[in-house]
């Protein structure tokens, strides 16, 4: 229960991107500098907290091990993931694009083949491949209703290009987060706290961040001060005090994949904090009885997902013992 609790708390510190977002598209920022300074901003915070903790040096000797593995996952993991991200805020509201980003519970169900979870037996730990948790993948099919509900309102108020350009996207960015957190837990073995794999991460994308601000500085100039003010403010909220909390939480059920499922399914909240926040300070108007409608429903595919992984955990442990 405590790692679901800490990843709701995650998720509330994960809306102030998408709240910051919609109000720097809204006074003509562009995406390229929201994205790119918020990991930039990102490090000195990192930096003084594994120094302070006495961290660093076991993290680069971890980093120089295996550095392009790091590049390339950090690259998947955070590159992929918010730059598109960001991008699609140019063409929906930030509640939108938090309940469209819930899309990330099923790319995460159906990455599950493609790693190994642990199973504790009489004899000892077992590794063994991980399977697609097909009750919670029901379960998510609720969450991607919900989810078509809230586009299907916004459908109407866009061309078919725009709505593309909104959640292709978001797509690209549902299977890059969950895939190169996973990667990175694998290479990481528990070696590395939450602040040390945060902070590696963020080193390692750091040349495909300075890529894209030199695209953005030869593209659309500088960024205004209030953009790099609230840049700051997301690394702070969503990048440092978000994502530690997040990676706490999915570390705690590092190698079992049905509670990992379970950890990420809080994220679904989001939506709810993202579009209190905006309905606050950027006055939105309120959403149509309908996209109300698909908002609950995805917080109830995420209540359900937790539910149904949780009892399918709890069987699963009686029988490893008998094992």
């Amino acid at each position: 229960m405590q790692p679901i609790l800490i990843g709701i708390c995650a998720a509330f510190f994960f809306a102030f991107t998408f709240v910051l977002n919609a109000s720097m598209e809204l006074s003509g920022g562009s995406w390229i500098w929201s994205a790119s300074l918020r990991y930039i901003f990102m490090v000195p915070f990192l930096l003084c907290i594994v120094i302070i903790r006495k961290n660093l040096r076991p993290l680069l000797n971890e980093m120089r091990k295996q550095p392009r593995t790091w590049v390339l996952w950090s690259f998947v993991g955070f590159g992929l993931f918010y730059a598109p991200l960001c991008f699609a805020s140019a063409y929906s509201p930030g509640w939108l694009i938090a309940g469209t980003w819930q899309i990330t519970i099923i790319s995460g169900a159906l990455l599950a083949p493609l790693f190994f979870e642990t199973i504790y037996t009489k004899n000892g730990p077992l590794q063994i491949r991980g399977k697609i948790p097909f009750k919670g993948l029901i379960m998510s099919l609720i969450i991607l209703l919900g989810i078509v509900l809230m586009q299907i309102e916004h459908a109407k108020q866009l061309s078919l290009e725009s709505l593309l350009l909104g959640v292709v996207p978001l797509l690209i960015a549902s299977f890059a987060y969950p895939l190169g957190n996973r990667k990175m837990m694998e290479v990481c073995e528990g070696r590395l706290d939450a602040y040390q794999r945060v902070l590696g991460m963020t080193l390692a994308s750091l040349p495909f961040w300075f890529l894209l601000s030199l695209y953005g500085f030869y593209t659309v100039g500088l960024p205004s001060k209030g953009q790099s003010l609230q840049s700051l403010l997301v690394a702070l909220c969503s990048g440092v005090i978000a994502t530690v909390l997040f990676f706490k939480a999915t570390d705690r059920v590092r190698g079992n994949m049905q509670k990992l499922a379970s950890v990420e399914a809080t994220q679904s909240m989001e939506v709810l904090f993202a579009l209190a926040g905006e309905l606050i300070f950027l006055s939105i108007p309120i959403p149509s009885p309908l996209s109300w409608c698909g908002i609950f429903i995805v917080i109830l595919g995420m209540i359900l997902h937790s539910y149904v992984s949780n009892r399918k955990e709890e069987s699963h442990f009686k029988q490893s013992v008998n094992l």
